[in-house]
C-alpha cells in the first residue's frame, strides 16, 4: 500500500483544495470548505478537522468557538486528486446558520425551498 503524498494533490493556484464534509454514519453531506496543505496535515495529525478560512486568512479549526467539532473518520481523494471527501463525526450543526447541513435550500420547480430550520428556531 503506497504512503499518502500530499504533493500528489492538485491544489488551486492559491494553494487550496475543496473539501466536502459528509456524516460518516448517515452519508448526509454537511458542508464544503477549503483546505490547504497545513490544514490537511493538522487534520491528519490530530483527527480534528481543520480548514483554511479564506476570509480570515488563517487555519479554521472547526468548532473552535462554537463547539460544533468535526472528528475525521475517513479521508478520501477523488479520481482527479483535486477534491477531498472527509467522512466525519459531527457534533452539533455543521453550518454557521445553526443548521445540520449547509445544503438546506433546494430548487424545485424554479422555486427555492427551505429544507430545514436552524436549531433553536
Amino acid at each position: 500500500m503506497p504512503e499518502f503524498d500530499v504533493n500528489s494533490l492538485k491544489f488551486t493556484a492559491d494553494g487550496l483544495i475543496p473539501a466536502i464534509a459528509q456524516d460518516a454514519d448517515t452519508g448526509e453531506v454537511l458542508m464544503m470548505a477549503w483546505m490547504n496543505a497545513d490544514s490537511l496535515a493538522e487534520t491528519l495529525r490530530t483527527g480534528r478537522v481543520t480548514y483554511w478560512s479564506r476570509s480570515r486568512g488563517e487555519l479554521w479549526r472547526k468548532g473552535e468557538t462554537s463547539g460544533h467539532v468535526q472528528t475525521l473518520k475517513d479521508l478520501r481523494v477523488d479520481c482527479d486528486r483535486d477534491c477531498l471527501l472527509l467522512q466525519v463525526e459531527q457534533v452539533g450543526p455543521a453550518c454557521h446558520t445553526n443548521r445540520r447541513s449547509c445544503f438546506y435550500t433546494a430548487v424545485r420547480n424554479g422555486n427555492e425551498v427551505e429544507l430545514m430550520k436552524a436549531e433553536g428556531a
